[in-house]
């Protein structure tokens, strides 16, 4: 038995959580995968996978010998790239983590461009608003669009987005035009979060930084879903302007409360803090904050504002 590449398809399978998706990945038989992960639990003398007719399931002893097989095969990745990167040619797999709508609207079509010109690497998306743990997710790149870094994050920044006040004019005819951010307090608003109906929305007034407490009916863990429901006269919603722009764009929706904008957001990059940065990863990077460069460029000016940008700590 090849001891490493066992290691390597243990991480796959774990990843994957399905032999025959493994199997399918390597076009082999599954019996092959199956008999290399019961090889590697015999030589280690323990059960490293529960399996029943549905799921897999790593046992404790499992979940450890991940943790280092991740660690043993980063610094043989870090030894190749070293290699790999002198003859100039990207190659392996980039397991990164999308948020949900933002990784659909602008970065999916960026991303299938960067993997038609680099075909030999092997792109694995996982599109989720949840904030990933890269090194327990085996993550190489995660994108996050945040104010709220970490102080060990390693990131780079890639770009910014504003957040808008959204409300369809048959809302506000019926309640009222807004003035100030504090004005919402007396009025329905559409909250994003998944456990909660109490929200606080970040504005500025002048150099004062505003926190206005929020309620609402209609919670919802996905901007679209929210800034659908402003567009249907539900509320007021407050959304990135990439998700804003087609329902402004069709007038769906007003911009409201411009002039109490908050600081835009940060559009970021973030590694694992314990890992080795593969040359096929920082070529991505590389490729990501080009694009969205040029994108940022090719906007509408009316969508385009000139912001101070703080840079962050750990930056790349």
């Amino acid at each position: 038995m090849d001891k490493l590449n066992a290691m390597q398809t243990f991480v796959r399978v774990t990843e994957a959580g399905s032999f025959i998706a493994v199997a399918n990945q390597l076009q082999v038989a599954r019996s092959a995968v199956t008999r290399q992960i019961a090889s590697l639990e015999t030589l280690l003398g323990t059960k490293l996978i529960t399996r029943s007719t549905r799921s897999l399931t790593l046992t404790a002893a499992g979940a450890a010998y991940l943790e280092k097989c991740r660690v043993i095969l980063n610094m043989v990745d870090a030894a190749e790239s070293s290699l790999n990167e002198e003859k100039t040619v990207p190659l392996g797999r980039i397991r990164l983590g999308l948020p949900l709508s933002y990784g659909l609207q602008e970065l999916t079509p960026t991303l299938l461009e960067f993997a038609k010109a680099h075909p030999f690497i092997e792109l694995v998306m996982d599109l989720s608003d949840q904030r990933a743990n890269l090194i327990e997710e085996g993550l190489d790149l995660s994108i996050r669009i945040t104010s709220d870094l970490q102080p060990r994050d390693i990131v780079r920044k890639l770009g910014e987005c504003r957040l808008l006040t959204l409300a369809s004019t048959a809302y506000l005819k019926a309640h009222g035009e807004l003035r100030h951010p504090n004005d919402l307090q007396r009025h329905e608003c559409l909250i994003y979060s998944s456990d909660s109906t109490i929200n606080t929305w970040p504005y500025r007034e002048g150099e004062r930084r505003l926190q206005v407490a929020v309620r609402g009916r209609i919670v919802a863990n996905n901007g679209i879903a929210l800034a659908e429901a402003a567009a249907r006269g539900m509320g007021i919603a407050r959304q990135p302007d990439f998700i804003a722009s087609p329902y402004l764009a069709r007038r769906k929706v007003r911009s409201i409360l411009e002039s109490f904008e908050a600081e835009p957001l940060g559009i970021y990059a973030v590694l694992p803090s314990n890992r080795y940065v593969p040359y096929r990863v920082r070529v991505l990077i590389d490729y990501l904050a080009q694009r969205l460069a040029v994108n940022a460029r090719a906007a509408p000016r009316e969508k385009r504002r000139n912001y101070p940008s703080t840079p962050a700590k750990h930056a790349l």
